[in-house]
């Protein structure tokens, strides 16, 4: 265990000190000229990531950014539906070479939209089909077989934090709107002054 959080504690600071807050801007800028023209922002990835887009659409969604979970296997089943032209399509992918995700995307170019990739190899193929790519990614993952998702999961959830709060800072979110996203709950209640 100790190990683990040795690990965690130099993969996530070597990430965060190396994160390119470039990346960041030029994927918000994107994002704004989308949902300023009347676009939304769809969120897609295969295994673990699919779990980090799901929270992502939800996270943005309570910020007043139009926000939805694509499910990268259904969209070439027919939920390709939902995205429309010049919309934003964030793919998640460690490896940025996942089959079924490629699938899915090479679809959804063909609608015109735009593609922001996390993943942790810009040379990767979803890396370069891309318009803006975040590099997020780790060396170990904390444990000795060096596979199961763990540390890169959370490099990938940094970078969207990160995006969320350059967007958060673009749109002059403040606590009246912020109520508006989000009235009910324990965030909600605490919002009642």
């Amino acid at each position: 265990m100790n190990d683990f959080k040795d690990i965690a504690y130099r993969e996530i600071s070597e990430y965060l000190n190396e994160c390119d807050l470039k990346e960041i801007d030029a994927a918000s800028s994107l994002i704004l000229k989308s949902i300023n023209n009347g676009g939304r922002v769809h969120l897609t990835g295969i295994g673990k990531p699919s779990y980090v887009a799901k929270y992502m659409a939800s996270l943005l969604s309570s910020l007043g950014i139009p926000s939805y979970f694509l499910d990268t296997v259904e969209a070439v089943h027919g939920s390709l539906g939902q995205v429309k032209q010049d919309d934003v399509v964030i793919a998640i992918s460690n490896s940025g070479e996942t089959i079924e995700l490629l699938t899915s995307i090479h679809a959804l170019l063909k609608l015109n939209n735009n593609l922001i990739s996390v993943t942790r190899n810009s040379d990767s193929s979803l890396a370069k089909l891309s318009k803006v790519h975040i590099k997020a990614g780790v060396n170990k993952e904390g444990d000795v077989i060096n596979k199961p998702p763990r540390l890169s999961i959370i490099s990938e959830m940094l970078a969207l934090q990160i995006l969320s709060l350059k967007l958060q800072d673009e749109i002059n979110l403040n606590v009246d709107n912020y109520k508006m996203y989000h009235p009910a709950g324990s965030i909600g209640k605490s919002l009642k002054v």
